[in-house]
This record gives C-alpha cells, sequence and structure tokens, in this order.
C-alpha cells in the first residue's frame, strides 16, 4: 500500500511554445497540507489541472490511492473525489449559489411520483448544513452577482464539497482577498486539513504556507526544484528556489525629491449605487518625484478615489486638477490622454480584453493613434514590434509571445502586462491599485522597484494596497483612509507601522 494519497510520477505536459511542466514526480500524503510554491507561469496550476482532469498529461502517471488512473475530465475527477477551487471563480453569476453548487449533479424528485423536477427546496436545505458544518455559512438563495469576492470563495469551496471532495486543491485562494479574509480562509484551510481532508495549496505567498502548509515543492520554469518540510525550511531560502536569486523583501531607493504639483484633489466626494457617501470631502495632492500612498482596510473609499481620479465612478462633489487643468467632467479617453495611467483593482474585468490577444491589450491604449493606425486602419506590423518590445522589457512570460490569448496567461504574467502597458504611457500621474495582487515574489519585488524608478524619473504617484507593508516599503507619503475620510496625512518615515494600523481601524484621529 502507497505512502501516498496522490503520486505524480514523470509529468509532463507541453503547450505550443512552452514545456509547462518537465518530468515532474511528486507524493502527497492523506490528510496534509501541500504547497506548490513557484513564480508566475512556473507551471503549478498546470500540474494541478491535469490532476483534476482538465488536461491529461503527455508523458507520465497518476496514481490515486495506489491505483494508476487516467483522469480524462473533471466528472472523472469528482468521481475520484477530487476537487478544485480555480483562482479565477467558474460561478454564474444570475444563479443562485444552490443553483452553482449543484450544476451538473442536480437532485430529481419526482411530482406525485410520475414528473421529474429539480428539487431546490431540499438542496437549499443540505447547503446551508453543508456551510455551517465546515464554517463556511452562506445563504443559499442569494444571486453569485450580489456577493463578494470572499463570499463567492464559499461557494467555490462548498462545490467541492458537495460533490464529496477528499482531496482539495485550492488556487492562489487568498490572491483577491484582504488581509482579515485571508485570516479566515487559511482556518477553514487548516479546519478541513483536520477534518480528514487532504489539501494541495498553490501559491507564492510565503508567509501563508509557512502558516499552514505540511510540505511543499518548488517550482521553476516547469522543472520541480526541492520538496521542502516547511517548518524547518526559511522563508529566504524558499523564495531563493523559487526565484532562483537572492531576492529582497526591502526596496532600496535614495530620498525623495518633490517637484512640481502634479495631481490636485479638493473636497472630492464620492457617492455609490444607493446614494450613500463612501468618499467624504477627500483632500489631498501629489508631486513629482512622489509615492503617495492611501492606506485602509477593505472597503472604506480608497478604490473609489483611484476610480474617481481615473473617470471610472463620477464624482458628486468637488474638484480634481491633473498639472492645473480641472479634469473633473472629463472622459475617461480624454485623462489618459491628458496624462493618466491605471493600473486597476481587477485585471481581468477592468485592464484586459481576455480574448484579444497579447499584442493587442498592450497597445489598447494607442491603438487608436500613430503609428498604430492610420485613417482607421490597423497597422499589425507596429502591434508586433510593439508587443516584442514590452514583452522583453517586463519579462511577460506567454506561451505564443505577442499571439498568446491573455486569458490562458497566468494572473501574474496578466499584471505583468497591464503593468508594461501603462508605465509605456509615461504619464505625469500613474495610478497603481493593489498592483502587487497575485503576483509572486520575484514580481513584487520588480514591480516595486518599477514604481520607485518612475518616482525617481519624476512622476507623481499614486498607490492604493492593502499590504500595509507595502505601503510602509515603498511610500514617501501615506495618507490613512476610515469611513471614506481621510484620518491622517503624513510623511512615511514619521509613521510607525503600529500609527498606521490605529488610523486605519479609526482607533485614532488627528
Amino acid at each position: 500500500m502507497s505512502d501516498y494519497i496522490v503520486e505524480m510520477k514523470h509529468i509532463t505536459k507541453r503547450f505550443p511554445g512552452i514545456v509547462a511542466n518537465d518530468d515532474v514526480s511528486i507524493g502527497i500524503k492523506k490528510g496534509e497540507i501541500f504547497a506548490l510554491l513557484g513564480e508566475n507561469g512556473a507551471g503549478k496550476s498546470t500540474l494541478m489541472s491535469m490532476l483534476s482532469g482538465l488536461y491529461e498529461p503527455d508523458e507520465g502517471d497518476i496514481y490515486i490511492r495506489g491505483e494508476k488512473v487516467q483522469i480524462s475530465s473533471p466528472n472523472h475527477a469528482a468521481n475520484l473525489n477530487i476537487g478544485m477551487v480555480h483562482q479565477h471563480f467558474k460561478l454564474v453569476p444570475d444563479y443562485t449559489i444552490t443553483e452553482n453548487i449543484i450544476l451538473g449533479v442536480e437532485p430529481i424528485s419526482k411530482f406525485v411520483g410520475l414528473f421529474p423536477y429539480v428539487d431546490i427546496r431540499n438542496a437549499n436545505r443540505k447547503i446551508e448544513e453543508l456551510s455551517k458544518n465546515f464554517g463556511l455559512e452562506v445563504d443559499p438563495t442569494k444571486k453569485i452577482a450580489d456577493l463578494t469576492v470572499s463570499m463567492q470563495q464559499r461557494v467555490e469551496i462548498l462545490k467541492v464539497l458537495y460533490r464529496e471532495a477528499e482531496i482539495l486543491i485550492f488556487d492562489e485562494p487568498t490572491a483577491v482577498l484582504t488581509p482579515q479574509e485571508i485570516d479566515f480562509l487559511l482556518g477553514i484551510i487548516e479546519g478541513l486539513r483536520n477534518s480528514g481532508k487532504t489539501i494541495i495549496l498553490i501559491t507564492h505567498k510565503l508567509e501563508e504556507i509557512k502558516k499552514v502548509a505540511d510540505r511543499c515543492a518548488v517550482l521553476n520554469k516547469g522543472k520541480l526544484v526541492d520538496v521542502l518540510d516547511v517548518k524547518t525550511t526559511s522563508v529566504n531560502h524558499m523564495a531563493q528556489l523559487m526565484v532562483g536569486r537572492e531576492v529582497s523583501f526591502k526596496s532600496e531607493k535614495v530620498p525623495a525629491q518633490f517637484k512640481e504639483e502634479i495631481l490636485k484633489v479638493e473636497h472630492l466626494t464620492v457617492k455609490n449605487e444607493d446614494g450613500f457617501e463612501i468618499v467624504k470631502d477627500v483632500s489631498f495632492t501629489i508631486h513629482s518625484g512622489e509615492i503617495f500612498a492611501i492606506a485602509g482596510v477593505a472597503d472604506n473609499g480608497q478604490v473609489e478615489i483611484a476610480d474617481a481620479i481615473a473617470g471610472l465612478t463620477k464624482v458628486s462633489g468637488g474638484k480634481i486638477f491633473l498639472e492645473g487643468k480641472d479634469i473633473t467632467n472629463n472622459s475617461i479617453r480624454k485623462r489618459t490622454e491628458t496624462g493618466i495611467s491605471y493600473i486597476p483593482e481587477d485585471r481581468q474585468s477592468f485592464g484586459l480584453f481576455l480574448d484579444f490577444d497579447l499584442s493587442t491589450n498592450l497597445a489598447l491604449k494607442q491603438y487608436y493613434k500613430k503609428p498604430f493606425s492610420s485613417r482607421g486602419i490597423l497597422n499589425k506590423q507596429e502591434f508586433e514590434q510593439f508587443g516584442h518590445k514590452l514583452i522583453d522589457q517586463f519579462d511577460i512570460r506567454s506561451g505564443q509571445s505577442i499571439k498568446t490569448q491573455v486569458r490562458s496567461m497566468s494572473g501574474g504574467n496578466q499584471q505583468k502586462a497591464i503593468i508594461a502597458r501603462e508605465i509605456d504611457l509615461q504619464s505625469p500621474l500613474m495610478i497603481f491599485v493593489q498592483p502587487t495582487r497575485g503576483v509572486d515574489i520575484g514580481a513584487i519585488e520588480n514591480i516595486h522597484n518599477m514604481m520607485i524608478q518612475q518616482r525617481d524619473q519624476g512622476k507623481a504617484i499614486l498607490l492604493i494596497s492593502l499590504e500595509l507593508d507595502e505601503i510602509m516599503n515603498v511610500a514617501d507619503t501615506i495618507g490613512v483612509i476610515y469611513n471614506g475620510q481621510l484620518q491622517k496625512i503624513a510623511s512615511s518615515e514619521s509613521l510607525t507601522t503600529n500609527e498606521v494600523g490605529e488610523y486605519m481601524m479609526g482607533a485614532k484621529h488627528e
């Protein structure tokens, strides 16, 4: 009898232009949390997609509970009690929680013993009980479209639990969660392990691995580097194996040289769809050569401030000036042309066209101008040359280079593509909203260095981040927001992490 509930032996998977997994062998013990660690595009998700039935390996064998299997589909994987919680949720927005969970395995009853129907009432009851048993309480009758991101993730977890999965694969489960939601989810994962489930955790967040994982396998460019005992391995050693070089957790930067005022926000007020003020009388300025960061707990109005400046959200009151020009009522394109680059919080909904190729996405902000087009005719050669330039400059990894459909790229490389496009615009004002969400530690280091480099070249940077360590690392000036109001604006050197945290929680006031 094998010691492992899952064994993957000599697995190789190729796609056009890339070897995603190259002769990878791992064994996973029953009842452990096994982490897969690696950079964006290292092959982690591909490896687990073969275990969950989305792909089949080109070479190698898979064993479940000691028996060799050929997993041909997600349904086949479900029959083997394997379930995968995907990084990008696979939910139908207009369906209820119950309808999403039972989709494909609908419970059928018969009316008066003759007429079959889907027994939603009984399914609602069963899902409510299931959610309470695992600490994932949901209202089964709510529509997906009305749920927060963290609640949608609960639904994805309940989908695999409803199908009685014993082996649960979590693909970057914390990439779109707040710090508080992350702590809650890690507690859930530990609870699942304690109830006898086997957990495979795909991530590049080292601190999360140290908190919950028993062992981890490190992948680098599709190859298995090592399998480590987490308790006896340092974060620095894991980072070095993952990236293939020494990684600095602290950005090196010279003191900021503030120059002319680039952005001026005066008494900004923004209301939500229900008419409630979510940004309340906010005023601040950002200068050339300055990184101004807004720190705050999620949903306190910081993203709405960025969206209002970029033109995605309507301003209810106040003024916005860019290099002395009033842009309060300008269109999004006019603001871009006036001098705003914008990296959005949700890269898939607002940053990219997922079904377009990489070269088209990289030129999205300039396609209508020369040299990309003339008299309404697109110049494909310019798109391709421009795409190759940014791919090389920003280390964007994709299977088919500029022809890669963006949907098929890893989340971290999608983020790199957006940052490359926006930095190339060389706008006087650059807005970064959660720029390192869902990217690996090597990419985080590069993004921070790029922001500091742009600052040193005289750009004004507005950073919105839920990561307090990130703000303390790169910001020159910090504005702390609570309940839609800026509680404090001060230089980063004059504030401690604890002080910022107190302002964020509303426990301290200016």
